[in-house]
């Protein structure tokens, strides 16, 4: 059991000990250009940046208060800072902590877990619906003199593509999800009956979930929602790479070539580890704009750490305060979390 509890501590200072060795050692990196295009960044830029993401809280609050109406009424803006506090619990503690925002949810407006982990699922079902529909919509109408032109606009098309057809799909299922279960019985069931009802069990599951969205007004409100949130989103991490003022590659991108680097960094988060992961997603996001647009090393490894400051870690010292008025430990509240989750939906 010990040795279990001390696993994970003792592969993050591993993992951050090799990073460190390789960025000292090994790679062939001029810290003092580094530390430049860190002073010379722009202080608005920034600001904008960090506004963009604290205002977006509210947008969040507010469609989490949408997916609670069928079952309770709560003002818009009264979960923002159990959202911030869920989302300090993630930047300080990794993926570990992600149902820390279900949990103080429940505890908050006194209902189970488990309805409000159903509330979190079609929460990231918006987030990844908005997002894609940004970014695919970015590339495909992606200026023609873009690098890689070409090759961004088919990845556009094609994703903006899947996004419509997975809304199709959670239409259809939320308008008709037990008919759909009766038929996947049906057509899977003569190639193997436990298939048949496993597949059917998970689309009731889903259509359960969707009953969150109790209208065609509350699915609209939360869409519009959703796009506002990560449109604010998009433009902190335009203004992160605007920030670096003595980069040309950076200065200058524009919002196509911000939403490639948008998605490369949500692509590099989607597993994260404690204190760990602050750093792969750094590495993730400056290869990405040192291969994409030819940004020197130092400046995209400022911008990647600037990206990471502005979008994922500016949440902390707003989260940490939240917690102070609200009287959470946030060292215990992702084990806490985890285990009510577990406890209701076994």
């Amino acid at each position: 059991m010990r040795a279990k509890r001390f696993a994970l501590p003792a592969l993050v200072i591993a993992l951050l000990g090799f990073v460190v060795w390789y960025l000292v050692f090994r790679a062939h990196f001029d810290w003092a250009a580094f530390g430049r295009q860190l002073r010379s960044t722009s202080p608005l830029h920034i600001a904008l940046g960090i506004l963009f993401i604290y205002i977006g809280f509210l947008f969040r609050s507010w469609r989490w208060s949408v997916f609670l109406r069928p079952r309770t009424i709560v003002p818009s803006f009264s979960l923002t800072g159990t959202q911030m506090i869920g989302f300090t619990a993630v930047a300080l503690f990794g993926r570990l902590a992600d149902l820390s925002r279900p949990y103080l949810v429940a505890k908050r407006v006194r209902s189970s877990v488990a309805e409000q982990i159903a509330v979190y699922t079609v929460e990231r079902m918006f987030d990844m619906g908005a997002a894609a529909l940004i970014f695919s919509s970015a590339l495909a109408f992606a200026p023609k003199d873009m690098p890689h032109h070409e090759l961004f606009s088919r990845i556009g098309i094609f994703s903006l593509a899947g996004v419509l057809f997975l809304a199709a799909v959670a239409f259809v299922v939320r308008v008709a999800g037990v008919a759909v279960a009766h038929v996947v019985r049906r057509v899977l069931g003569s190639l193997s009956a436990p298939l048949a009802e496993s597949v059917a069990e998970k689309i009731l599951a889903f259509r359960e979930g969707l009953d969150v969205i109790s209208s065609i007004g509350e699915f609209l409100l939360a869409a519009v929602l959703s796009l506002a949130m990560w449109g604010l989103i998009a433009g902190a991490y335009v203004q992160s790479t605007h920030a670096f003022t003595h980069e040309p590659t950076l200065a200058a991108l524009s919002f196509p070539q911000t939403m490639l680097l948008m998605a490369v960094s949500i692509g590099g988060s989607a597993i994260q580890l404690p204190i760990v992961g602050w750093f792969t997603q750094i590495a993730v996001t400056a290869a990405a704009m040192h291969a994409f647009y030819g940004t020197p090393l130092e400046p995209a490894t400022g911008c990647g750490a600037l990206l990471l400051i502005i979008t994922f870690l500016s949440v902390i010292p707003g989260g940490l305060i939240c917690a102070q008025l609200q009287s959470v430990s946030l060292s215990s509240l992702g084990k806490r979390s985890a285990e009510a989750a577990a406890e209701e939906t076994a």
